[in-house]
């Protein structure tokens, strides 16, 4: 029975922290593990940032295509589009 104690207040403790990484990533304060690069796929969010709790900025590289969308409940709205050549990617020196 002196086991029990300790490994109640140890899964308390992770739940706690689960529901905390929850919390946060519902608000947009935390963001997942960066993306893997799946070989042939097309469509890539290369950068996210929130802005206010419902309004987020994406930058979607399509192809060859670099494209900033806002996104907000009222939907998402294609606010420009470039070549990705022009585009400095996040981790790239120029």
């Amino acid at each position: 029975m002196e086991v029990l104690e300790p490994l109640a207040a140890i899964g308390v403790v992770l739940a706690l922290l689960g529901g905390t990484l929850w919390w946060l990533r519902r608000r947009g304060m935390v963001v997942g593990l960066a993306p893997r690069r799946v070989a042939g796929r097309r469509l890539e969010c290369i950068e996210r940032l929130p802005l206010a709790p419902q309004l987020t900025l994406h930058l979607v590289r399509l192809g060859d295509t670099a494209l900033l969308v806002a996104a907000s409940p009222a939907g998402c709205t294609l606010l420009t589009s470039t070549p990705v050549a022009g585009v400095r990617l996040p981790g790239e020196d120029r």
